[in-house]
């Protein structure tokens, strides 16, 4: 695992301006993972423009011409307009051109950080998690390459001198995602994960969506912005070339026979989507008609005595209780079942008990329950409480590493931050030789986080790069790629 890489960035800004920009306008001064974002109001008088201009570094700061529409002083000395939403507007500018020099001693951001990369996940901008996606384009401007990448394509738009391709998946940036130009528009081809992206074109500085695309979703600016799913699944139905109509429905989508049709394609239905990892129970829906997958062997009967065919996706993850050989029957339960208790039963093996379940990746409470009596797992040292309840805690496919060095003495230490609400109990750290270490899943973002010791707040001593916070005691700061 790799600690927090970031810029690291002094700005020192008056306090008496930033309580007068509160309390009077919206101007602000924000810093981006890769690019200084400034939002002027344009209903701010002259002196409070140039006040935040002369604090942004412009050489020669001109209000006045800012409030005629005349940006061409901010465009002179390396800034971009990035969007306009009736009185307020956005210019980027890189931080390589800022010609800073990184100094030795920690480093306080004295600012607000770029709202797109502090965001959580379902804000504007920043989908949720979904179980499945399906795309839908009236013409498809967006689809998969041999090469693995996927290509966006805008038709048209010959006589634009830039055009630029924007998204979640490079946090919204103005300065990347610069497209080539083609004989009928413009193409940019991106490296994606299977998942679902939120995405627009900057066109000649002008931001749209793809008008081609019919899956759309608020920007938080009063427009839209497009969807596109990089699909990791094709379900096939052989056959039934008479029918009228055909989907699929399942446990990801509430069994809704409605919305995933199949298209009739080569002696059969078909359709593709993007369907998050775990354990996915689903039938075809053929003209009124229930039918399990005759090309899937797995299945399973339901409560209601239907047969279901199983899907497993992703990596399993493995359970085991050793001993309770005397027990009649026990269960697991945790945060990626909603704590059902009757759910999903462990097997009976030479040693104990033991179950492979697939669950996305994540980070979990769980407990185990034995003859109905529900008990942590004794193997498991690491904890988190919910809800006041102490329970074992699991990460799957964890991509970073919290390490504590020292406190040998301590009898207990947490961690805590925004992705778990400041909660000083959430998460118990193991002690390991002469460090406390925990693993987490955390998606792409930045985080605020302190270290817990027998009661006592502190920031990473391992992390130089810290932000204020309203106790003026500090948090610091972790940026997830």
């Amino acid at each position: 695992m790799k600690k927090c890489r970031s810029v690291l960035i002094i700005f020192l800004l008056f306090t008496c301006f930033s309580i007068a920009a509160r309390a009077q306008t919206r101007n602000s001064l924000v810093l981006g993972k890769d690019h200084l974002i400034m939002l002027l109001d344009l209903r701010s008088s002259k002196t409070q423009l140039d006040s935040i201009l002369k604090i942004a570094g412009i050489k020669k700061p001109n209000g006045a011409a800012i409030l005629k529409g005349d940006f061409s002083s901010l465009a002179k000395d390396g800034w971009n307009i990035g969007r306009r939403d009736k009185n307020m507007v956005r210019f980027d500018r890189s931080l390589t051109d800022l010609n800073l020099n990184p100094q030795n001693p920690p480093y306080q951001i004295t600012t607000n950080l770029d709202g797109n990369i502090d965001a959580p996940a379902g804000l504007p901008g920043y989908p949720a998690d979904e179980l499945y996606g399906v795309n839908k384009f009236i013409q498809v401007t967006v689809f998969e390459l041999p090469s693995g990448f996927t290509r966006f394509y805008l038709p048209g738009y010959l006589n634009a001198k830039r055009v630029l391709l924007s998204g979640n998946f490079n946090n919204w940036s103005t300065l990347k995602g610069v497209m080539t130009k083609t004989d009928s528009g413009w193409v940019s081809d991106v490296k994606l994960a299977p998942g679902w992206y939120e995405y627009k074109y900057i066109i000649n500085g002008r931001w749209q969506r793809d008008k081609s695309n019919l899956r759309q979703r608020p920007d938080g600016f009063n427009d839209v912005n497009s969807v596109y799913y990089r699909v990791n699944n094709t379900f096939r139905l052989n056959g039934f070339t008479s029918a009228h109509n055909v989907s699929v429905a399942g446990s990801f989508n509430n069994w809704n026979t409605d919305n995933i049709p199949l298209q009739k394609k080569n002696g059969g239905w078909e359709t593709k989507l993007y369907l998050r990892d775990g354990t996915h129970t689903y039938r075809f829906w053929v003209d009124g008609q229930w039918y399990a997958d005759p090309a899937n062997p797995v299945k399973v009967k339901d409560n209601e005595g239907h047969i279901n065919s199983v899907l497993n996706q992703g990596e399993a993850v493995s359970f085991k209780l050793d001993g309770y050989k005397e027990a009649k029957a026990v269960y697991i339960a945790g945060s990626f079942n909603n704590w059902k208790p009757n759910e999903i039963s462990l097997r009976k093996t030479a040693t104990g008990w033991a179950i492979p379940l697939m669950i996305p990746a994540g980070n979990y409470g769980y407990k185990f329950i034995v003859d109905g009596n529900w008990i942590t797992d004794p193997k498991n040292r690491l904890y988190a409480i919910e809800g006041g309840v102490n329970n074992s805690f699991i990460a799957v496919k964890p991509n970073y590493t919290f390490w504590l060095k020292g406190h040998a003495n301590a009898r207990s230490v947490h961690l805590a931050g925004n992705f778990n609400d400041w909660d000083p109990s959430g998460f118990t750290m193991a002690h390991n030789a002469d460090e406390w270490v925990i693993s987490l899943y955390l998606k792409p973002g930045k985080y605020r986080y302190k270290f817990l010791i027998d009661g006592n707040w502190i920031l990473d001593p391992a992390n130089k790069l810290y932000e204020q916070n309203e106790y003026n005691t500090g948090n610091s700061v972790l940026w997830v790629e």
